[in-house]
């Protein structure tokens, strides 16, 4: 077989340290981050919790254990924090694996497993654990309405609550399956393609037997065209007596990926809409990840009806 000759360069170049590593994957988001905030977080969870354990060890000599140690020491005494830098080591082994640097892709959900359950989160985007999300979800159907139908087409595509608030009839294609959200309306300011399962296409079928006369939103508020606002469904949850946030079932969903399936991170990543920052890999993922997200999302959405793989 021939070999690799893009690999062999860089097996000439030396393999990179985690913290070099991490300065390329800070160097290529920043083009895409829209303020500083981001990278300053980045930054400071980095030198703070990570790069005193693993910064100089070269990303190909990573493993496991030694991921788990570090997140160890944190994991429990500051939950939020642990869980970002998680994910931030995960996309940056990625990059690493993506670029030829590992033979193997980081094991992150072993790593989880061999960490103790976390407590209850706390705060503006409180999570709900993902185990509970079956049980609410019949909770959320014992009524119908725009709110209700929204929140749950939030839950099973783990979109952003603006992005589903805004989502118009000329962004869904029931025929292939696809929601299709303008870069316009994107955080990262790009297209993101969410495939749907067949209870998103039914709350879509069913919200347009309510479309009142053209109105081009598809989950419209009290005012007629206009969407519903974001207060709108936190108070839904506040109703329904539940301590938790719209925007926290992205976790529950991130969480579930990480700890009950065998999908790679970058999948996940990919389904949340967060920023790629190789431009090869994020224009591959563009293509072939769809495929896999489809299988992704239908498995969340089966595990939201209380059936476990």
């Amino acid at each position: 077989m021939g070999l690799d000759p893009l690999f062999e360069r860089r097996k000439e170049k030396g393999t990179p340290t985690f913290r070099d590593a991490a300065a390329k994957v800070l160097s290529v988001n920043r083009k895409a981050w829209k303020n500083e905030k981001s990278e300053a977080q980045w930054t400071y969870s980095l030198e703070t919790y990570v790069f005193p354990h693993i910064g100089n060890v070269k990303v190909n000599e990573i493993t496991g254990p030694m991921i788990r140690g570090m997140l160890a020491m944190i994991w429990l005494s500051k939950p939020e924090t642990a869980r970002r830098v998680r994910q931030r080591v995960g996309t940056i082994l990625d990059w690493a694996y993506a670029s030829g640097y590992r033979e193997n892709e980081a094991p992150m959900r072993a790593i989880t497993k061999g960490l103790p359950r976390q407590p209850k989160r706390e705060g503006h985007f409180a999570a709900m654990p993902y185990d509970k999300v079956p049980g609410f979800i019949p909770s959320l159907r014992e009524r119908e309405s725009f709110s209700r139908l929204a929140l749950e087409f939030a839950i099973l595509t783990a979109a952003r609550s603006g992005e589903v608030r805004g989502a118009t009839w000329s962004e869904v294609d029931l025929d292939l399956g696809l929601w299709t959200i303008p870069k316009e309306r994107m955080k990262a300011n790009r297209e993101h393609v969410v495939p749907l399962c067949q209870r998103a296409s039914l709350i879509i079928e069913r919200c347009a037997d309510l479309r009142l006369c053209d109105c081009p939103i598809i989950f419209p508020g009290s005012r007629g065209n206009q969407p519903l606002s974001d207060m709108t469904l936190s108070k839904l949850l506040k109703e329904m007596k539940q301590p938790y946030t719209v925007h926290g079932f992205r976790s529950s969903f991130r969480d579930w990926v990480s700890e009950e399936t065998n999908h790679p991170s970058d999948v996940a990543e990919a389904a949340l809409a967060h920023v790629v920052a190789n431009k090869t890999e994020a224009a591959y993922r563009r293509g072939n990840l769809l495929e896999k997200r489809k299988l992704m999302m239908l498995e969340w959405a089966e595990f939201c009806e209380g059936h476990r793989a």
